[in-house]
């Protein structure tokens, strides 16, 4: 029997902030820590189909508000859910994932997350539904999930984002609730980028880093050490990081630029990821691990 317990709005643990939505789910179901109230909660969404410049942003800025002591909430969907889940839990820390289905192994939805389901709740995070066991991803329970998620949390951030995508409508339940909107600003080319660059010529927080969300929610930053420089072991790995000193790079730009062998260039790599001075971002697309 899986361990799956149930909230009701006048017990204790029902999170207080969810409380106050104007139609807050009468029932949680809800696997993993039920303690809600002592953290404050912030919720990242974005692209199923995020771009490697997505990619870099939520990993950044999950981290950092990770270490500033914030829960981090999302939808367990591909893409900017996923790294922002994923993110936190390589910092050590909580994060809810919020689904649009059951929470029964079964009825998770991705399938493809559910391990990542799993270690959320072994790590002390939380899965939370307001779906019943055994209810499948019905189109229309998605849009109603986003209540929850925005809800939840003292503010939302959009990480790309279409017109028609469904983290505009977590976006847009936070706007009703008058919880504060964030986005991270983005090419005028690109599709990604319609969704979070509306939303701050609307009046959301432009942000480029976690400061900028934790200076509008009034609490105490972070101190960053932007002077510290990750140097390499020797004259081969210092070449890569100098490549990624200024974006994110495939394998392929690495050897380009480096006139390196692709031999060297792969074994380099992976001595630089075992020491965490570079990330994957997914692809064989490189950044420097600057966290």
């Amino acid at each position: 029997m899986e361990d799956i317990k149930t909230i009701k709005m006048q017990d204790e643990e029902y999170p207080k902030l969810l409380k106050k939505i104007a139609n807050p789910p009468k029932i949680l179901y809800i696997k993993g820590d039920l303690n809600f109230n002592k953290m404050p909660c912030f919720a990242i969404v974005g692209s199923r189909r995020c771009s490697d410049y997505g990619k870099r942003a939520v990993l950044n800025i999950s981290n950092d508000l990770t270490n500033a002591g914030f829960i981090i909430v999302s939808g367990l969907a591909k893409g900017i859910d996923t790294l922002a889940h994923t993110a936190c839990l390589n910092q050590s820390g909580r994060t809810i994932a919020v689904l649009g289905t059951g929470i029964d192994e079964k009825s998770i939805f991705p399938q493809e997350n559910l391990k990542l389901a799993k270690q959320i709740i072994e790590t002390g995070g939380t899965i939370i539904s307001e779906f019943p066991p055994g209810t499948p991803g019905y189109k229309g329970n998605f849009p109603l999930r986003n209540r929850i998620i925005s809800g939840l949390c003292l503010g939302t951030l959009i990480i790309e984002a279409k017109y028609n995508s469904g983290a505009l409508i977590t976006a847009r339940r936070a706007i009703d609730e008058k919880r504060k909107i964030f986005a991270i600003p983005g090419s005028i080319y690109s599709l990604n980028s319609q969704g979070p660059n509306d939303l701050i010529r609307k009046g959301a927080k432009l942000v480029m880093q976690a400061n900028d969300i934790i200076k509008e929610l009034k609490l105490p930053q972070l101190k960053f050490d932007f002077k510290q420089e990750i140097k390499g072991k020797n004259k081969e790995q210092n070449l890569i990081l100098d490549c990624l000193k200024e974006k994110e790079l495939n394998i392929d730009k690495i050897i380009e630029k480096t006139k390196l062998p692709a031999d060297i260039i792969a074994s380099e790599i992976t001595m630089l990821e075992m020491e965490d001075k570079i990330k994957d971002l997914g692809g064989d697309v490189y950044i420097i691990n600057n966290q």
